[in-house]
């Protein structure tokens, strides 16, 4: 069983910074590719951004050079450094695994960009 519990969402200002964090239970949590989703109101969700095992990534067209993501093994904790952040980030933002052929969602947390 994996679960993965997402926060550090909130309220921010056009150009401000948010960091979101995941924290993952159990021992997979390094073996496993790991990623982050979002979804806005009346969108599909959407990949965001990808971290493999060994710490290669992949940042969607829309967040590059503004959003990073990372990974502290020995937590076992997931995060991304979201900068320059503008309204269209508005969205609920969810960590994802797979594990065994089932996907993992965690509850999700929101981050609303608006002055």
């Amino acid at each position: 069983q994996v679960q993965l519990v997402e926060s550090g969402g909130g309220l921010v200002q056009p150009g401000g910074s948010l960091r979101l964090s995941c924290a993952a239970s159990g021992s997979i949590f390094r073996f496993n590719s790991m990623g982050w989703y979002r979804q806005a109101p009346g969108n599909e969700r959407e990949l965001v951004a990808h971290i493999s095992t060994g710490g290669n990534t992949i940042h969607v067209d829309s967040v590059k050079g503004r959003f990073t993501i990372s990974r502290d093994n020995a937590k076992n904790t997931l995060y991304l450094q979201m900068n320059s952040l503008k309204p269209e980030d508005t969205a609920v933002y969810y960590c994802n695994t797979v594990w065994r052929g089932v996907n993992y969602w965690g509850q999700g947390t929101q981050v609303t960009v608006s002055s």
